[in-house]
This record gives structure tokens, sequence and C-alpha cells, in this order.
């Protein structure tokens, strides 16, 4: 996820949202055994629910079928399940996915986002959850930045490389407000290459002519030296949720439940290598 907000045509936020709305009030019914013995102990907005703020960008997070999916649905599911309570998906922009988690209207937030020094000055943020890499969208398969070079080269505004892809190539960098316009250039070939969070890259791009790859690390680029590590924004007052979150993030990193919920969204083994948590600026 970009640093504060995610690329997001309106129209099709808007579309998704309503679509989330339906999905979100089937989950009010119970799915909870009346003997479940919750491995953690900690309050919600509401007794028994855990309220989760759903945006819409898949791979991550993101309504299919009218039911919410995605890697960061699988994790929440998961911590929910682990402590006997149901959940509660409530459509959330990205712009009031934090103001909604400060304010307690949400218990915590998912959809790829960053472990930054800001946010986390305005919410608590939990361990880290997976790398979101740089994905390079071409035809022949670039696993370099230097191959950048002399390319027409598109990425999405507010990312973290986007400052040093300017550096790098000057005129020949074109910076789009969402992956919708990104898409529809690089398909077009109004660019020759895309640059786009790999996951999005891979999710957009599936059965295409393109080939989405990582690249090299390069210290031209930061990002592809220190990818940035994602996380579940929740609230500054509830640190025993955030301890139970920690404590079963670690669990499903151990138990290899990351890689295999990565592997189920089409993301490599590689994303679960997170490191120690760290803060970006």
């Amino acid at each position: 996820m970009k640093l504060m907000s995610r690329p997001v045509a309106a129209a099709t936020l808007a579309a998704a949202l309503a679509m989330t709305a339906t999905a979100c009030s089937r989950n009010a019914e119970s799915t909870v055994a009346a003997d479940c013995k919750p491995a953690h102990t900690f309050s919600t907005i509401n007794k028994g629910v855990l309220t989760v703020g759903l945006t819409e960008i898949p791979p991550f997070s993101y309504t299919k079928d009218g039911k919410p999916t995605g890697v960061d649905v699988d994790i929440a599911s998961d911590f929910a399940k682990a402590n006997c309570l149901n959940v509660k998906y409530e459509p959330v922009a990205y712009s009031s996915a934090v103001p909604s988690v400060q304010n307690n209207r949400i218990d915590l937030t998912i959809g790829d986002w960053y472990r930054t020094k800001a946010r986390s000055e305005v919410v608590n943020l939990s361990a880290p959850l997976y790398l979101d890499e740089l994905g390079v969208i071409s035809t022949d398969g670039i696993t370099s930045i230097q191959q950048l070079k002399g390319k027409k080269v598109g990425t999405i505004d507010g990312y973290l490389w986007v400052e040093d892809l300017r550096k790098l190539l000057g005129a020949d960098l074109k910076v789009y407000p969402s992956s919708v316009e990104l898409k529809q250039d690089v398909e077009v070939g109004r660019v020759d290459v895309g640059i786009d969070a790999y996951g999005t890259a891979l999710y957009n791009f599936k059965d295409s002519k393109f080939k989405v790859t990582t690249v090299t690390p390069d210290p031209a680029v930061t990002a592809t030296v220190e990818p940035a590590q994602t996380t579940l924004p929740y609230g500054k007052n509830n640190t025993e949720l955030g301890k139970a979150l920690d404590e079963t993030i670690s669990e499903l990193h151990s138990s290899g439940r990351i890689v295999e919920i990565l592997k189920n969204h089409g993301l490599p083994d590689s994303a679960a290598e997170v490191g120690e948590p760290r803060l970006i600026n």
C-alpha cells in the first residue's frame, strides 16, 4: 500500500463499496461454537465481534462474488477464529479507514497497509504481515532497475519508489493516479513498462501477455533494497488487542500459515520474510 492512501479510481471504489455493504450485513450471524475457548483476552467495540474495515485492493482485501476475500481477509479470519469472534466487515475508503480506527468505529483495518512512522503516531500497528515488493510489468521480464533506462515507464503516485525513479528516469517516467490508468496505458502501449505493487500487478495482469517480475535489489531505488512491511492498524488504546494480534501473527509465521495464505492468492514465499519490525518515513 502507498504511504498514506491507496490509488483506487472513484467509480471503482463506489461500486466496490456498494457490493461490500451487502456482504458485511450477512456477517452478523454467529459462527462461533458455544464451547469455543479464545486464545487471548481483549475487548472489541462490539462484544463477541471483530469489526474490520474492508478496503478494496486485490489481492489483499476486496470483494468477490459478494464476499470479502484476499490475503488480509484470511489473516483477519484466522485471528477471529482463534479468539472465538465473529467478523463484521465494514466497507471503508482508504482515506477514512485509519480515522475510523482512531474514532473507534472499527477495531482494525485491512488492505496492504504500510508500517509508517506517521501512521504509528495516530494508530497502533501490528507486527509485520508480509512485504510489499515492487513489481515490474513488461513483455520481456525485466529483473533489473537499470534495464528501465531508455524506456517509457509508468508508475503510481505515492509509492515509496516514485522519487527514486524520477531521479533515475527523468522525463521517461509517467506517474498515474491509480492502477486503473496505469493498466490501461500498459495494455495499449503508451508506456513500455509499468511499475506497481507486486501483488496488485500479478492480479491485474494475470492471463495476459505481460510478465510481472521483481527486481534485483538496487540502491538507486531504496524500495528494492528494503521493501515496506505491511500491518494491521488498530486503536491506540487497545493494547491487549495489539498483544493478541502480534502473538497470532508470530504463530502464523512460525507455522507456515502466512506462506500458505500468500500462495493461495498467487504471491511468492519471499513476501513472508519480513525480518525485524521497522517503520518507514
